[in-house]
């Protein structure tokens, strides 16, 4: 993955920070984006997409990403904000914010996916650049870690939802709960309109987006 990132680099640009989001998925709960900015000579074992990592492997990488980078930055995004102006454009300012975040100033910015954003600093959008990408890699388990520890906290209000579980994403338990006890303040009324009919005929998320 480190070589990967390497392949951009050249005489004019020597510094990439690479950006991922966490969140985009679930019923509740913010959108966190991450930034992250390596020395084109640091390489941590084992960073990876944070989807095909565990939760302990997340948690276990998290600290060393921290300590060897140049720099990174945490940007959150409320439900609230997701409501008004959409999953992809939160999730989008979520990772400009980050970016703009960075006391290291990047030659290069790679992002996550098949969108990008406006920015004076050249920006390249990789589909699946989190699997691809050291940088983006590095910046899903942060953003990954931060809202898992984040849903965690919001569990400790509304325990009924099993957010420590499903991380706010729809699945079945999740489900159950918003009929039996309605929504909550951290619930994305857009989402959960667009997946629940009137008489609840669901669509379950599959228990991997969730690990």
């Amino acid at each position: 993955m480190r070589h990967f990132d390497n392949l951009y680099r050249n005489s004019r640009i020597q510094i990439l920070a690479g950006t991922d989001e966490a969140g985009r998925g679930p019923l509740a709960g913010p959108v966190v984006a991450a930034a992250v900015v390596f020395a084109p000579e640091t390489f941590i074992p084992n960073v990876n997409d944070s989807k095909k990592l565990s939760a302990k492997q997340r948690e276990e990488l998290y600290p060393y990403i921290i300590e060897k980078c140049l720099d990174f930055s945490v940007t959150i995004i409320s439900n609230i904000v997701i409501d008004r102006i959409n999953i992809l454009q939160a999730s989008l300012m979520a990772m400009k914010k980050s970016i703009n975040k960075l006391k290291v100033t990047p030659d290069l910015i790679l992002i996550d996916g098949n969108k990008s954003f406006e920015h004076k600093i050249p920006t390249l959008p990789i589909i699946k650049g989190d699997s691809k990408s050291f940088s983006i890699a590095a910046a899903s388990i942060i953003a990954k870690v931060t809202r898992d520890k984040l849903m965690l906290k919001l569990n400790e209000k509304h325990p009924e939802y099993l957010w420590s579980k499903n991380k706010g994403y729809p699945t079945k338990e999740h489900i159950n709960a918003i009929k039996l006890f309605g929504l909550t303040e951290f619930h994305r009324r857009s989402f959960v309109k667009n997946i629940i009919d009137s008489s609840f005929d669901l669509k379950f998320t599959d228990t991997s987006d969730v690990a």
